[in-house]
């Protein structure tokens, strides 16, 4: 079994630690753990403090799990806690790969969703977002990938990298198409509940659907190591239990108490992601608006990232590499199998983010100075 380079990681571990603007992050504004125990109250401070270092339960904390049933409206029993969102796909891929076997999965997607399945020699099927459509998902494309072989398809809304999401009309129908046809719908929603337009509502809503979410970009706990899963079938469920009790056995304690917190007090963690990440993209219309020459962009309907384009259609890594160098970090779009874009975060970097535009308004004038010399 062979993984292709994570060239996502890779760029960002050789750049973020030490940029001064880092817009190439995809959560949330960040939190400490004092901020999160302060929200919790003393009671929860001293719990926490006192804790026992000990193995969790392979399903997840029971309190975690009762405070995400609960904000996810479901029964407690269909909720299985993991190690992030990461560890749902692994599970969810690792359980789909049979001989001739195939999931259909987004382009541009989350690297995972296609170095997974390949490695593991699924055939990997891709729908695509086309920013000529908006980056909007194509239903009948979907529909015209699936077969026999097909064990699940995936879907990721609000969208990484674009923004784009599915609608409640949409989700409906592929949901009947999928429980139809006993093909796994999983619906990736790490950056629900973050709209800007038209909310949409958890697929958890629907009776044949697995939903995978977690503590790092809605949420922008990343640190915590923590996501979750919502199985309303029994069976899987079991499968997905006894997978994750081979691969990570439980969660950490701490992640798993500061995560509780977090699901409990949502209406302050979501509320900032929100908040930040709307004022935020204000200031980036304008910027997008003035530099409409120079890039092109589809406006995100959701979540705290975008991606833009060069419009003269040319790589874009050595425009990440010139923002870079000059303090911005963006993310070149052959991290996404599409080079002539970036990712641009809009919500990490919280109060920030006109000062970083600002640094990046000298840089796109020194690129364009550059293209002109060439």
């Amino acid at each position: 079994m062979q993984l292709k380079p994570f060239l996502l990681d890779i760029w960002l571990d050789a750049h973020e630690h030490d940029i001064e603007f880092n817009l190439a992050a995809s959560t949330g504004p960040t939190w400490t753990v004092n901020d999160l125990l302060r929200l919790g109250g003393e009671a929860e401070r001293r719990r926490f403090l006192n804790h026992k270092l000990v193995y969790s339960r392979p399903a997840g904390a029971d309190s975690l799990r009762a405070a995400i049933a609960e904000m996810q409206g479901v029964s407690v029993e269909s909720v299985q806690v993991v190690t992030g969102a990461s560890e749902a796909l692994l599970v969810l891929l690792w359980l789909a790969a049979e001989p001739g076997a195939n999931v259909i999965t987004p382009l541009p997607g989350f690297t995972t969703f296609s170095a997974l399945p390949e490695s593991l020699g699924l055939e990997t099927r891709f729908y695509r977002l086309r920013r000529e459509n908006d980056f909007r998902v194509d239903l009948e494309e979907i529909k015209s990938l699936a077969d026999d072989g097909t064990k699940l398809i995936l879907v990721n809304s609000p969208h990484n990298p674009t923004g784009a999401t599915v609608s409640d009309e949409e989700m409906d129908s592929l949901h009947a198409f999928t429980s139809a046809r006993g093909i796994l719908l999983v619906s990736d929603e790490v950056y629900h509940p973050i709209y800007h337009g038209r909310e949409t509502k958890s697929a958890a809503r629907l009776p044949h659907a697995t939903v995978i979410h977690d503590f790092s970009k809605a949420f922008p706990l990343a640190g915590v190591r923590t996501g979750w899963m919502i199985e309303p079938d029994p069976k899987r469920r079991q499968q997905y239990w006894n997978a994750r009790a081979y691969f990570s056995v439980t969660n950490n304690t701490a992640g798993e108490m500061l995560a509780e917190i977090a699901v409990r007090r949502r209406d302050v963690l979501l509320g900032k992601t929100q908040d930040v990440a709307s004022r935020n993209l204000e200031h980036l219309d304008r910027f997008m608006a003035e530099h409409r020459e120079v890039l092109g962009w589809v406006r995100p309907r959701g979540g705290v990232t975008a991606f833009p384009w060069l419009v003269s259609g040319g790589d874009a890594r050595g425009f990440c590499k010139l923002a870079a160098a000059g303090g911005v970090l963006l993310v070149p779009g052959d991290c996404f199998d599409m080079p002539s874009h970036f990712r641009l975060g809009f919500a990490a970097s919280g109060e920030e983010f006109p000062k970083a535009l600002d640094r990046l308004r000298q840089i796109v004038k020194s690129w364009v100075a550059k293209s002109v010399a060439a």
